[in-house]
């Protein structure tokens, strides 16, 4: 059991790691892009939306396998 715990600790440790620096990687951008050009704030905004959305998702994902891990096998 214990075993268990320590991998889906890692696995959820790891996936939300990788979560945060890409979602504050691509919000850093996406400022920056408007920044540059706020004419094109819409299409900024929406395509960063769409991203943060698919990141989150990966996370939500890692969060099932987890619970997966610790309850099932």
């Amino acid at each position: 059991m214990g075993s268990k715990a320590l991998a889906a600790g890692v696995a959820i440790g790891l996936a939300c790691l990788g979560g945060g620096i890409g979602m504050g990687l691509a919000i850093a951008k996406s400022a920056d892009g408007i920044s540059r050009q706020p004419e094109a704030e819409g299409k900024i905004r929406s395509a960063l939306m769409i991203g943060l959305v698919f990141v989150e998702t990966v996370v939500i994902y890692a969060l099932i396998v987890s619970i997966l891990v610790i309850f099932v096998l």
